[in-house]
C-alpha cells in the first residue's frame, strides 16, 4: 500500500472556528489519519480531543499519529451513533464537532478496499469491514437494474445511469464482476466517449454512488447532525466538510432546520471553500465546502 499521508482540507478555516474552544472538549468525529486533530491539538489545544472513526484500521494509523498528546480519547464507531458512543466516555456535552465527509487517501491508495477505479482491487467499498457486512460486489452483482439505476442516478447524479445500470447487468449475465477495474471498464462502455466528464474519471460519479449505498452515508450523515446539535453545549458548534451535493445539501436544509426551531444560528450564509492556492497544492480539495453551525 502506497504511504501517501492524507492532507487535511480548509485546515486554516477549520481552526478559526475552533479557536473558542481551547479549554473545551472537540470532537473529530471523522480522525481518518489524524490530520485535522494534529493542527486543532497544536493550534488550539482543547483540555479533550475525542477522535472517532468508522474505520478501525485507520483508527490505528491516528493513533500513531497522534501518540504522545495525552489529551486524547480515541473512540472506534459511527458518528450516527455519537451521543451513545461519547456516553460510554463518561462525556454528555462537548463543545465542538468536526465532521470531514471525504475518503481519505488510506483508503483510496489501497486497491484492497476497492474504492478505487485506477487500480484493480476487490470490489468492498467498505468503510467500516468489521461493523459493515454488505459489500460493493454485492451491490453489483446481486441488486436489480431498477435499483442499480436509481442510486447510480440518485447518490451519483450520473446522466447516464440508465445505460451503466444495464450494462452491469448484462455483463454480470455472462460471468459475474469481481474487480474494480471490470466495473470501471463497464462504465467507460456505457458513456459514449464524446460525453467523458472532462474533469473528472467517467467512473466517479458510479463509484461514489455505490460507495454510498455500501456504507448508507447519506442516512448515517442526517443521523449525525440531530444527534450532535443535542450534544453542543450552548455557544458550541458543529463544522462540516463536505464534497459533493449530496452531502452538501443535507448539511444546509439541517442547519437551517435546527436555526428556523430556534436551537442556534448558521454562522455561514454561503459555503466556505478552498482558495485557489490551496487546490493548486492539494486537488483533491477542490470541492470542499464548508459550513458551521451554532448553537444557541
Amino acid at each position: 500500500m502506497s504511504e501517501v499521508v492524507h492532507k487535511p482540507v480548509l485546515v486554516d478555516e477549520v481552526i478559526s472556528f475552533l479557536l473558542p474552544y481551547q479549554d473545551g472538549i472537540v470532537v473529530d468525529a471523522t480522525v481518518g489519519e489524524g490530520g485535522h486533530s494534529k493542527a486543532i491539538l497544536e493550534k488550539v489545544k482543547p483540555k479533550t480531543l475525542v477522535a472517532l472513526d468508522r474505520d478501525i484500521e485507520i483508527l490505528t494509523v491516528a493513533r500513531q499519529r497522534l501518540a504522545g498528546h495525552s489529551d486524547v480519547i480515541f473512540v472506534y464507531g459511527n458518528y450516527s451513533r455519537l451521543p451513545d458512543l461519547l456516553v460510554k466516555e463518561g462525556i454528555e456535552e462537548v463543545d465542538a464537532v468536526l465532521m470531514d465527509l471525504g475518503i481519505s487517501s488510506f483508503h483510496l491508495e489501497d486497491p484492497e478496499r476497492g474504492f478505487s477505479f485506477l487500480q484493480a482491487g476487490p470490489l468492498d467499498m467498505r468503510l467500516d469491514r468489521v461493523g459493515t457486512s454488505l459489500t460493493a460486489y454485492e451491490v453489483v452483482n446481486e441488486w436489480s437494474e431498477k435499483r442499480l439505476r436509481e442510486i447510480i442516478r440518485e447518490y451519483g447524479e450520473e446522466p447516464w445511469a440508465k445505460r451503466i445500470a444495464r450494462k452491469i447487468v448484462e455483463y454480470r449475465k455472462e460471468k459475474k464482476i469481481n474487480s474494480t477495474k471490470e466495473l470501471a471498464d463497464i462504465v467507460k462502455s456505457a458513456v459514449p466517449r464524446r460525453f467523458w466528464p472532462k474533469k473528472i474519471h467517467v467512473s466517479t460519479r458510479t463509484f461514489q454512488a455505490i460507495r454510498i449505498a455500501v456504507n448508507d452515508e447519506l442516512n448515517h450523515l442526517k443521523e449525525a447532525l440531530k444527534g450532535i446539535v443535542s450534544l453542543l453545549r450552548p455557544g458550541g458548534r458543529i463544522l462540516v466538510i463536505s464534497f459533493h451535493s449530496l452531502e452538501d445539501r443535507i448539511v444546509k436544509h439541517s442547519f437551517r432546520k435546527f436555526e428556523s426551531k430556534g436551537l442556534g444560528k448558521v454562522l455561514t450564509k454561503k459555503p466556505i471553500v478552498p482558495s485557489q492556492e490551496e487546490i493548486e497544492e492539494n486537488p483533491r480539495s477542490r470541492s470542499a465546502k464548508l459550513r458551521v453551525f451554532e448553537r444557541a
